[in-house]
């Protein structure tokens, strides 16, 4: 069985002009005929499809496509759409229910989402030749996350998600895990972040890929399992952008027979859409990939690297600072601190920001 595993997906302004004409070369470039090449292609759709206009109230971007696009994605080569991640339920809980739906409609298969947060964790089979491969699709708690009472994706738990990807172990022969989660544009995991993948591999997952970070990160081999830290995007293109990491990422080839091996392609943007790298830019994407893989492997380094990244962000000093401010009652300002505590990604950040007594050198 081949799997064609894509990233971020999300209609733009750059993109639905091909989008409304069904250019889809323009929208996908030379990616056409790859994701084609397997026996199913999935991608992260990281937005609703909705034709609603009711925004949830949240901090950060509101993603929204056509239903109408599922279409495209369909014929494009898309056989199913992974819903579990942090923008999905942007347009309310009605709003991913028409994305559902879209997805449906098209002819391709939505997962990683349920009525409550129970339902959610029901995981994706495939089968092709003789092998069964399960997918399970988790997204940190940030905003689009089932509850017990609410529809919405699958929220990660550092218990309940290793259960999950034993038990779809058992009724596989390979695991792979689409986690949707890790802090935007850092190249490299936080301690938790690798020990949470690492836990993932130990609990039964072949392939672990984590999306959300928007850049291309590192991978590594751990016992007989491959992780990817960090797959960025696929196709979100951001006109005025001026992050270069934002404007590349990795396909992943995942074939599944008597062993799992998983391919890297660099995809990159285009005026319309993407194309996949060549030449001197595929080069200079693999190669950076193995440098910080590199890295990844001396803890000093690595722990140096992400760091760094952390103190560079002013934000969690400010939502410090303005935690316990006298705010006027229903001020939005109100909700940094808690979603800072809530996400996962963010938590990893206050832990490097903010070291407690016994990762500090004024022990006794």
């Amino acid at each position: 069985m081949k799997l064609i595993l894509c990233g971020d997906l999300v209609p733009t302004e750059v993109t639905r002009p091909a989008l409304e004409r069904n250019d889809l070369a323009a929208l996908m470039g030379d990616t056409l005929p790859l994701l084609s090449s397997g026996d199913f292609a999935i991608a992260n759709l990281e937005c609703a499809l909705t034709d609603r206009d009711t925004p949830i109230k949240k901090l950060g971007a509101l993603l929204r496509g056509a239903p109408a696009d599922a279409a495209v994605f369909a014929r494009c080569g898309f056989t199913h759409m992974g819903l579990s991640n942090n923008h999905t339920l942007d347009y309310g809980v009605d709003g991913m229910r028409d994305t559902v739906q879209a997805v449906l409609d098209a002819g391709m298969t939505p997962f990683g989402f349920g009525e409550n947060d129970r339902d959610s964790r029901k995981s994706l089979f495939l089968e092709k030749d003789g092998v069964r491969v399960g997918i399970v699709a988790v997204c940190e708690h940030e905003y689009t996350y089932a509850l017990p009472d609410r529809f919405g994706a699958n929220p990660f738990d550092p218990f309940d998600t290793m259960e999950d990807i034993a038990e779809t172990k058992k009724n596989a022969d390979y695991v792979v895990v689409m986690y949707h989660g890790g802090k935007e544009q850092s190249i490299y995991p936080s301690p938790r972040l690798r020990k949470a993948c690492r836990a993932m591999v130990r609990a039964g997952a072949d392939l672990v890929l984590t999306q959300h970070s928007h850049c291309i990160g590192c991978r590594e081999r751990f016992r007989d399992g491959e992780i990817l830290y960090g797959q960025g995007n696929f196709n979100f293109v951001e006109a005025g952008n001026p992050d270069p990491q934002w404007k590349s990422g990795l396909v992943v080839t995942a074939e599944f027979g008597e062993t799992m091996t998983a391919a890297y392609s660099p995809v990159v943007v285009t005026e319309t859409g993407i194309r996949l790298a060549a030449d001197e830019e595929k080069t200079a994407l693999l190669s950076s990939l193995e440098r910080c893989s590199e890295i990844l492997q001396d803890e000093a380094q690595w722990m140096a690297r992400w760091e760094a990244f952390c103190r560079e962000i002013p934000d969690y000093v400010n939502a410090v600072k303005n935690a316990f401010k006298d705010i006027p009652p229903g001020d939005f300002c109100n909700q940094v601190f808690p979603h800072y505590l809530d996400c996962e990604a963010h938590e990893d950040v206050w832990h490097t920001v903010f070291p407690s007594w016994h990762k500090t050198a004024q022990q006794p």
